[in-house]
């Protein structure tokens, strides 16, 4: 059964869609690489179930060069730790907890694993990348937004 898309934010509210496009466009041009940016992006989507944003991201993450192989084990990261730096280590469990805010918060030992790894400005704009996937994966959930035809 297919769902049918409850609403086009775009189309309803153009200047606040507008507004999460301008935070997205920071996020782009963060100092971050793109491959961990698209892995944070999968990641949230993942605990989100935010199957256009998983489709969307997976898609670009394997377009800029990520292997299919990372994407398929990183719900499940922690098990593969061959497979994933200290560094994208790190900003998983910063993704989780972030995404999962009001679980737990962010624990100091987990902030202190970022900051290893991470300086000041990038684990600001590493917070704020997943601060705008939330924000994406809550619009696209809300409002079951469709995913694109195959091939586009």
């Amino acid at each position: 059964m297919t769902q049918q898309q409850r609403l086009d934010m775009n189309a309803l509210e153009p200047e606040g869609y507008q507004a999460v496009l301008g935070m997205e466009k920071f996020v782009r041009s963060s100092s971050l690489e793109p491959s961990l940016r698209e892995l944070v992006k999968i990641r949230a989507s993942q605990l989100n179930g935010c199957a256009f944003c998983l489709d969307m991201h997976s898609r670009d993450a394997v377009a800029g060069g990520e292997t299919p192989r990372r994407i398929y084990v990183l719900s499940a990261w922690r098990e593969a730790p061959d497979l994933f730096t200290e560094r994208e280590r790190a900003a998983m469990e910063l993704t989780e907890r972030v995404t999962l805010i009001g679980e737990d918060g962010v624990p100091e030992d987990v902030w202190q694993r970022v900051r290893a790894q991470f300086d000041e400005h990038e684990t600001a704009q590493l917070i704020f990348a997943i601060a705008q996937i939330n924000v994406w994966n809550r619009l696209a959930v809300a409002t079951h937004q469709s995913l694109p035809e195959v091939g586009e």
